[in-house]
């Protein structure tokens, strides 16, 4: 009897499945940290980073569209034509110098070179943008409770999926423009018209996905307006209308998401706001004050500290 003829593979075409699960394991982390250094302005640790992808996703219908589109994007190389979502892209060189630049200790450029003799926070460096500088120097971890100034970092906290602070803040002006400076009563009767408008300005770089739930959101703003009185006593009433201050020495210290976070994440989405998981609430939170986590050897410090000492 003849044997049966089978053919056999030649040498070095076939990958062991061990070899190919690590290849793909590699492939996987690499994305999940370039996308979530766009997040948030700190080095990540790997053994955070996937639990951070998720909490970024998290109930959020049109947050995970947005991530499964990306990382079709990642993982093929066909480029489609009808793709009107901007995807994460590889950073230029003046971006990923913008990035802190983590090292053994978690402690980043010396801030101080930046000729003005403060110290900062270590994400902010010599060649950090000016409008990004000043960002954290007026505005990061100052409290606010006006309901349109808390709209708006909501607002602008959400933009965090598709774009960097630096490129959110250098477009500050022309959203608030865009949006009515950010008054949820005006947003929120927004009709087809003014949406298609604001998608069309390509200056803005605004998915239709994005301004459509911002409208959104400022709908269910003004329900909260209706059952709290004001946007400000409901959100900050997680707080107990107080700051937490927190005193991280170093960058790597500082978390991506927060018990207060993740509250106030899951009770926006069960009111039916959108792009609003722990990660970005968490970036709001930073932004209004409602926790001050600037590094305890930044002369921003004791100065919001100081703001956030009442009763």
């Amino acid at each position: 009897m003849s044997k049966p003829n089978v053919r056999k593979p030649k040498p070095g075409l076939v990958k062991s499945p061990s070899a190919r699960d690590y290849q793909r394991e590699k492939t996987g982390q690499s994305f999940i940290s370039k996308h979530l250094k766009k997040i948030y302005p700190l080095g990540i640790n790997r053994t955070s980073s996937s639990q951070s992808l998720s909490s970024l996703s998290s109930n959020d219908p049109a947050q995970n569209f947005s991530l499964t589109r990306m990382e079709k994007k990642n993982t093929s190389t066909t480029k489609s034509a009808t793709t009107t979502v901007p995807m994460p892209c590889r950073l230029k060189p003046q971006e990923r110098r913008e990035k802190l630049n983590v090292g053994e200790q978690g402690i980043g450029d010396n801030n101080s070179e930046r000729g003005d003799g403060l110290k900062r926070c270590h994400w902010i460096t010599k060649t950090s943008d000016e409008v990004y500088v000043a960002f954290h120097d007026m505005q990061w971890g100052v409290p606010v409770f006006d309901d349109n100034q808390l709209f708006e970092l909501l607002v602008l906290s959400g933009m965090l999926i598709y774009h960097l602070w630096t490129e959110i803040l250098k477009r500050r002006e022309q959203y608030r423009e865009a949006f009515l400076k950010f008054d949820p009563s005006g947003v929120a009767k927004m009709n087809e018209k003014d949406i298609k408008d604001i998608i069309g300005n390509k200056s803005l770089a605004l998915a239709e996905n994005q301004v459509r739930s911002i409208v959104d959101n400022a709908k269910c703003t003004l329900q909260i307006v209706k059952e709290f009185g004001s946007f400000g006593r409901y959100i900050w009433g997680y707080m107990n209308y107080k700051p937490v201050i927190n005193r991280y020495r170093y960058p790597k210290s500082v978390p991506l998401r927060s018990p207060k976070a993740e509250a106030i994440s899951k009770d926006l989405l069960r009111r039916g706001f959108r792009f609003v998981g722990p990660v970005i609430v968490l970036s709001f939170m930073q932004a209004a004050g409602m926790t001050m986590d600037h590094l305890v050897d930044c002369f921003r410090f004791s100065e919001c500290a100081s703001l956030s000492d009442f009763d």
